[in-house]
């Protein structure tokens, strides 16, 4: 039988497991919108196209399958830029979906046309128009295939007005199971001689640990290999920080607590490490040695180039050196005395009741009111910094931050993906007041989907980070400062429920009270960040 092309697109997409895209249409996407109209995808509508790039974005990384986005052409498309940036430096799988004017007449002249496809050739693994309804099945599948792939990330298909009108008769490609390369014998006995070589090894466990197929095969490695170890920001939780050999998180590149630990090893074995992170330590001339696991060949950089490389499936890896190493590494039982005074350090003034609110007693209130498998996901801000060095998880995933693109405006979008994937779960996506304001209008996305969601948004008025940076490197306060709206009532407006809290003993109450009640809520808290000069600056370069 001959359909259009956007049904075709639709059962490709159907074929591939899709439930669900974020989209914000526009005319050049009618027909596909029809075709989805009678598929058993879900339309999540957006009130930006960056918001939907976001959320599908999200739903590739905790998922591991490709999210699903959708937009118009010009101005809707190039609205994906930076979704698209975000995916790929995060390595979250996701497939962006753009429409165009027809390909074959030029009944507009060049209204509203740019080239996208040449826009998003640095920001994505692929990006093709699609020229034939005949072609469209195996673009898709090329397309999923390519996204999903080690490093995963973004891809790009512009489907224009005609060529989603026209007919064919191509049936879809079903997707077959791929096996990953494993380590050779020789690269794995490299690995294997480093670490029974030395004395104080260390495991750094980095953003690729938290792929969800993972997970497992990590924490048997730690289980059984018995070596301390420490993670970076976006490796946070892949094996549980209730273990008795986490040390902890590596927030800063260098000075922090667990960085004695890491001056202390004479080896590091990176897990997972991407360095499209904010390094977590500076590789020098006189430091440990590093030998790296990874999917692919490690990237070298002046600060991070290892000595040797266990290249292939990571979980198949993991196993493989546990196998080889046999129980015979023994912890450097100082690793363990280092262990409680990291933790003790991270963890002064949490039960600080000063007003406003300090970042400390911040993320401990966080923590009490979220369960285990709870997902709290951030924007970008100065408390990303607090979440990461004293935020404890336990699940893999369950703290979402960025420290990537490291870009703002994701916080809340992130949130409302997680929550459509997480019904049952508590999500709280927390957001300073800078970055809140740039996607707060998905707050009518989430009243619309009857979310249960709570935002808590952090006010200083400023754009904190930068400002604490411009103090830091000795400028005067200029250029930062701004006003809000009165959070409430703008909840309020968009058919949220708003509160503000007057005292730091208000904060978990309230927090508590809007998961019970449900639907969306806005929790704004005016934060104290005095503590970042005294801690981050005063405190670390005393030492």
């Amino acid at each position: 039988m001959r359909t259009k092309g956007s049904d075709v697109l639709v059962a490709a997409l159907e074929n591939e497991g899709v439930q669900r895209i974020f989209a914000l249409p526009g005319e050049e996407n009618l027909d596909v919108i029809e075709s989805l109209r009678k598929s058993r995808i879900e339309l999540v509508l957006t009130r930006h196209e960056q918001a939907a790039s976001f959320m599908a974005a999200t739903q590739g990384r905790l998922t591991g399958a490709p999210g699903v986005c959708l937009s118009t052409l010009g101005p809707g498309a190039l609205n994906f830029t930076t979704g698209a940036a975000y995916a790929y430096l995060g390595a979250m799988p996701m497939i962006m979906i753009t429409g165009q004017k027809p390909i074959k007449s030029a009944g507009q002249a060049r209204f509203q046309l740019v080239d996208i496809v040449g826009t998003m050739r640095p920001l994505t693994k692929m990006t093709r128009q699609i020229v034939s309804a005949d072609s469209i099945p195996s673009l898709v599948r090329e397309a999923f295939r390519v996204a999903t792939e080690e490093r995963p990330g973004p891809v790009h298909l512009e489907l224009p007005e005609d060529i989603a009108a026209e007919t064919s008769t191509a049936s879809v490609i079903p997707p077959h199971q791929i096996d990953r390369p494993v380590a050779s014998p020789a690269a794995l006995k490299r690995v294997v001689d480093l670490i029974l070589g030395a004395k104080r090894p260390l495991v750094m466990i980095g953003a690729a640990g938290n792929r969800p197929r993972l997970v497992e095969a990590l924490s048997d490695f730690v289980r059984r290999t018995q070596i301390p170890f420490f993670n970076t920001q976006m490796g946070k939780g892949a094996v549980t920080s209730n273990s008795e050999l986490y040390l902890g998180t590596a927030a800063l590149s260098e000075r922090d607590y667990v960085h004695d630990a890491i001056e202390r090893a004479d080896l590091i074995i990176t897990i997972g490490h991407d360095t499209v992170e904010k390094p977590p330590f500076l590789m020098g001339d006189r430091g440990p040695k590093v030998a790296y696991v990874g999917y692919v060949s490690a990237t070298v950089e002046e600060v991070f180039h290892p000595d040797a490389e266990l290249i292939g499936d990571i979980g198949t890896s993991v196993s493989a050196l546990a196998d080889a190493l046999h129980q015979r590494v023994k912890p450097d039982p100082e690793f363990l005395r280092l262990r409680d005074d990291i933790h003790a350090h991270i963890n002064v003034r949490a039960d600080d009741d000063r007003f406003p609110v300090i970042p400390q007693r911040l993320v401990h209130d966080v923590r009490s009111v979220i369960p285990e498998d709870g997902i709290v996901c951030l924007d970008n801000g100065m408390y990303k910094i607090w979440f990461a060095r004293n935020y404890r998880t336990t699940v893999a995933n369950t703290l979402l931050l960025d420290n990537a693109l490291a870009t703002m405006g994701a916080g809340l979008p992130s949130a409302i993906a997680a929550k459509c994937l997480n019904p049952q779960k508590r999500v709280l996506a927390i957001c300073g007041d800078g970055g809140f304001m740039m996607n707060s209008q998905e707050l009518e996305t989430a009243v619309r989907l009857k979310l249960d969601l709570v935002v808590l948004v952090i006010e200083d008025s400023a754009y904190g980070m930068i400002r604490w940076k411009q103090a830091v490197d000795g400028f005067p306060d200029f250029g930062m400062t701004f006003g809000n709206p009165d959070f409430v009532a703008y909840a309020v407006s968009y058919g949220a429920r708003g509160h503000r809290i007057a005292a730091t003993s208000e904060l978990v109450p309230t927090l508590q009270g809007a998961f019970k009640q449900g639907g969306v809520h806005l929790v704004a808290v005016p934060v104290d960040y005095s503590e970042n000069m005294r801690v981050l600056v005063e405190e670390l370069a005393g030492r």
